[in-house]
């Protein structure tokens, strides 16, 4: 890849990263402090775990992606591990959209049951499950299936060079192409890509039907949800649209040789990949409203405490008059929350 085209990829890098660091930090604002009452719907408690994973990709998968390319000289073991880190975040973000599909499932199936079932502490068990897993199959070239080459090429070094040196670190010098497409690809995404699209279908279908069934008071609660529903199922559409290709140029890789995707077009894919997780919450701003409230609470106290830090004094006496008044009125109207 020439000189120039390496640059303009590490700065798309680099603009991606702050935008997955910056919108999820927001997010995950959003929902632990301007919502908190909402919090308590475990939908929410998902969308944290999918921004907190989308938010890990900026701080910590895309400088790895940077640096695996080549760029660092570190032992095949500890450079098989940074690679392994990526794989984690890419199964959480996974786990938790699936999550997020079964608990709207639940929902509309058992809506008489759902409050007994989606418990806070069964949310909690939920997600340590989501996490713990993630770690368990993203770790799983550590046990063994790896790129045993470089393994190969280690141990050639050290028999021929009293002087050690490490070779560059790279993703595919470490992590297995069959890995990649039969475990990882296969196994680890389609298969809950296909879990999720079938619970998504199934949710349509009866949305669509008690539509047609139900009263007019009925209808606002189901287009509700139905909007929800949508909104999320945007999430899944546009993950699957981020990883795929770079899922698919790997097979390429694995069945027609290096030849086949060019390092350009492999560079693309791994943009598009990292560009997804700044994504999501600029989907969650448009289309869930309750999200959409919260970014303006946030954004009103970033603007107070601008206007405070300046000497604004009057603006600030205003505004903390207003907020108070504002949550006392909440506080004595307090009811049922919805997600939208």
């Amino acid at each position: 890849m020439a000189e120039w085209s390496w640059v303009a990829y590490t700065a798309l890098e680099v603009l991606i990263a702050l935008a997955c660091c910056l919108g999820n930090v927001v997010v995950v604002c959003a929902v632990c402090i301007g919502i908190r009452d909402s919090l308590r719907e475990p939908t929410f408690f998902f969308i944290v775990s999918l921004a907190v994973a989308d938010l890990l990709v900026g701080v910590a998968a895309v400088p790895l992606a940077v640096l695996l390319d080549g760029w660092v000289s570190v032992t095949p073991d500890l450079c098989l591990l940074l690679s392994c880190v990526v794989l984690v975040l890419t199964q959480a973000s996974v786990l938790s959209l699936l999550a997020i599909a079964v608990d709207r499932y639940l929902r509309l199936h058992t809506p008489l049951r759902y409050k007994a079932l989606a418990t806070q502490r069964r949310t909690l068990m939920a997600l340590s499950v989501c996490w713990t897993l993630s770690c368990l199959l993203g770790f799983t070239p550590l046990f063994g299936w790896r790129n045993q080459s470089s393994l190969a090429s280690d141990s050639t070094n050290i028999t021929s060079s009293s002087s050690f040196i490490s070779p560059p670190c790279t993703f595919l010098s470490v992590i297995s192409l069959p890995f990649m497409v039969y475990f990882n690809f296969l196994g680890c995404v389609m298969a809950p890509l296909l879990v999720m699209t079938l619970l998504y279908i199934r949710i349509f279908w009866s949305l669509q039907g008690r539509l047609k069934e139900s009263c007019p008071q009925a209808q606002a609660s189901l287009l509700r949800e139905k909007r929800l529903a949508c909104s999320l199922a945007l999430v899944l559409i546009l993950f699957a649209g981020c990883w795929i290709p770079l899922h698919l140029m790997n097979c390429l890789l694995l069945f027609h040789g290096p030849q086949a995707v060019t390092r350009g077009t492999l560079y693309t894919g791994i943009l598009l990949s990292h560009a997804n997780s700044a994504v999501n919450p600029v989907v969650y701003a448009c289309r869930i409203p309750k999200i959409q409230q919260a970014y303006g609470q946030i954004w009103r106290h970033f603007i107070v405490r601008l206007n405070c830090c300046h000497g604004d004094k009057q603006v600030c006496q205003s505004i903390t008059i207003s907020q108070g008044n504002a949550t006392e009125t909440s506080g004595s109207n307090k009811g049922p929350q919805r997600l939208v």
